[in-house]
């Protein structure tokens, strides 16, 4: 069974101590709703502590493999993608999950892509307040009064 296998498995499944073999320890995870990516094995497995339980109805729908250049240092990796569709608050979503393995086949980078915009704002809030919520983030501040 292949790594990206094994992950789409983890990942139907609910399964996130399965995850933590699939990682590299420097693993980045490049966001939609974040401009820089999430960076390390701690806190990429506590990202998909949010996301496994923020994700209604969950399911891969495609997958490709091939090589794609990564975006930390533009090697040329392994890469497979998976397509799949979930929905988040009532919003359907579609995506694609882009995973890039080192020479040992555990993923490296991991970028994900989602549409519509409005779901992509929809996933943003719901993620970010799961890692509030899991002290994986600071809460933001409030103005003080004038």
């Amino acid at each position: 069974m292949t790594t990206a296998d094994r992950f789409r498995a983890a990942v139907e499944n609910g399964d996130r101590a399965a995850l933590e073999d699939l990682f590299t320890e420097d693993i980045r995870f490049y966001s939609p709703v974040k401009f820089t990516p999430f960076e390390g094995k701690s806190m990429v497995l506590g990202l998909f502590g949010v996301l496994l339980r923020t994700f209604e109805d969950f399911r891969y729908v495609g997958h490709f493999d091939g090589t794609a250049e990564t975006s930390s240092d533009g090697a040329v990796l392994p890469s497979a993608v998976l397509l799949f569709r979930t929905t988040v608050n009532g919003k359907e979503i579609h995506g694609i999950d882009l995973l890039q393995f080192d020479e040992e086949g555990r993923i490296r980078e991991f970028t994900v892509m989602v549409r519509p915009q409005s779901a992509v704002q929809t996933l943003g809030a719901a993620v970010f307040a799961g890692l509030v919520a899991d002290g994986l983030v600071a809460a933001p501040q409030e103005a003080e009064p004038a």
